[in-house]
């Protein structure tokens, strides 16, 4: 059971270069919700910064004639932008988010060198999908609209930008609103600043990037960049996940273009357990409460089971466990030293304030009060979870008697959002849905998913431990 325990855990801490491999008619996806002809031309760009080689729009709707920096442009039937020749024996659809530093990374190394050898020589065509993580990057999808809008002006601009907002990430993911930083981009690479504003204003395309994200989730991509390398011919497609070198990508985009399927990855090391759940488990000496992966716990260290939880504040079934069976088990197991409860944030890109509220628990937790807030968000659910969420965050706070000046401070201050994002990223690979428990301990392991009533779960636990010397495999 360890063993397989420790496949799908390792994949957290590489998710960014696992692989799936599918062959199938047309790839599982969500119909899109804006319509082609939002991406007819608005006007004739002027040409902006010097890599941005525009096309005048010619005097037809039709973008056949576009290009950008000599390479063919336009939109699919769908209303994707796409760069390279539309006959393309290979289409490359990249699902990826302005804000990701996997995503950037993957620009600035990767993505030229596919242009150079695959896309400008009319192998592939390379279709981007929005698929902005709000969870992990909140003003990213302004930076996917504002792109959007500037390609209805003309499908090279598209590009232009594209590349500027991956160019100059740095200097917009640090802003609480980067919608003037995205509109002076616009302006920069030679859009029309007024058509672009009415774009923005009306919210035109914010329907597009729901449904990239939409599409994505049918997918099932939990990460990005990802992507989904197909074969129109005979309909063969291959997913590749995460922010690979070049060489992997010709290893694959070689065969498919061979008509050959993509060649499987080379056999992994034998999997170890990722820090969190193996070195990082171990108490901070510096911190007392947290173990030195950053996870609040509590319960005993010399307990025989460990039990990591993945939660959302937001999530109801997780409400459900924290106030209807968390009791018991605290009670039951972890007063009786037989369990180590950890704990780890999953805010679900479903739930809005569910990031803010994870946040507001690890800023308690800098006050020693990490528990407390997070029995109090659980309890007050209905009433924080609104677009108001900061002040009613703020107002938890005070009734826990915390220093709400260095609080509210916190709750602001990158250091919060940079304890949350290693637990999504370690969730990677692993978990997909809250409440979802890792039991651990030296020679197995197991992960359950959802609430159970507290008798069953307790149950649950119980049994789990009675097997650790059998090594039975529970249901």
């Amino acid at each position: 059971m360890l063993f397989l325990l420790v496949t799908a855990i390792i994949l957290a801490a590489g998710f960014l270069s696992a692989t799936v491999s599918t062959v199938s008619g047309e790839p599982a996806a969500q119909a899109r919700t804006t319509p082609t002809a939002a991406r007819t031309p608005a006007a004739t760009p002027t040409p902006g910064r010097a890599q941005s080689t525009a096309t005048p729009a010619p005097t037809s709707q039709s973008s056949a004639a576009a290009e950008f920096d000599g390479i063919p442009v336009g939109f699919t039937e769908e209303g994707w932008p796409y760069i390279g020749d539309p006959e393309a024996p290979v289409t490359l659809h990249e699902y990826s988010d302005y804000l990701c530093p996997f995503c950037g990374r993957h620009f600035q190394t990767t993505y030229p060198l596919l242009l150079d050898e695959y896309v400008a020589t009319g192998q592939v065509r390379l279709v981007f999908h929005d698929f902005p993580i709000p969870s992990l990057h909140p003003t990213a999808p302004i930076g996917h609209q504002a792109a959007l809008c500037v390609a209805e002006q003309w499908p090279a601009l598209f590009w232009a930008m594209h590349d500027a907002l991956f160019a100059r990430q740095s200097e917009w993911n640090q802003l609480g609103d980067p919608t003037a930083f995205v509109g002076a981009l616009a302006e920069e690479i030679g859009a029309d600043a007024d058509v672009y504003a009415d774009c923005m204003t009306a919210g035109r395309t914010g329907d597009m990037v729901d449904a990239g994200m939409a599409d994505g989730d049918a997918l099932g991509f939990n990460a990005t960049p990802s992507f989904r390398l197909e074969r129109p011919a005979d309909g063969y497609t291959y997913d590749i996940i995460g922010a690979y070198p070049i060489e992997r990508f010709r290893e694959v985009i070689d065969a498919v273009l061979a008509g050959e399927e993509a060649p499987a990855e080379p056999t992994p090391e034998p999997p170890t357990l990722p820090y969190w759940a193996d070195e990082g488990l171990a108490p901070d000496p510096e911190r007392p409460g947290f173990t030195l992966a950053g996870d609040p716990y509590k319960g005993s260290e010399d307990a025989a089971l460990t039990i990591v939880e993945f939660s959302d504040f937001q999530c109801p079934a997780c409400a459900t466990h924290a106030l209807e069976v968390q009791p018991a088990v605290d009670t039951e197991l972890i007063d009786t030293g037989q369990v180590r409860w950890v704990f780890k944030n999953l805010p679900l890109r479903a739930h809005a304030q569910a990031f803010a509220a994870a946040t507001a628990a690890e800023c308690a937790g800098d006050q020693g009060m990490f528990w407390p807030m997070h029995d109090l968000l659980f309890d007050r659910q209905d009433e924080w979870s609104t677009d108001d969420v900061d002040t009613q965050l703020a107002i938890l706070a005070a009734e826990l008697d915390l220093d709400v000046e260095p609080f509210t401070a916190c709750t602001a201050s990158r250091k919060a959002l940079e304890r949350v994002l290693p637990d999504l990223y370690d969730a990677e690979g692993i978990v997909s849905n809250t409440p979802t428990f890792v039991f651990l301990d030296g020679n197995s392991g197991a992960i359950y998913q959802g609430a159970r009533d507290a008798d069953t779960f307790v149950g649950l636990v119980e049994r789990f431990i009675d097997t650790l010397d059998s090594q039975e495999t529970l249901p």
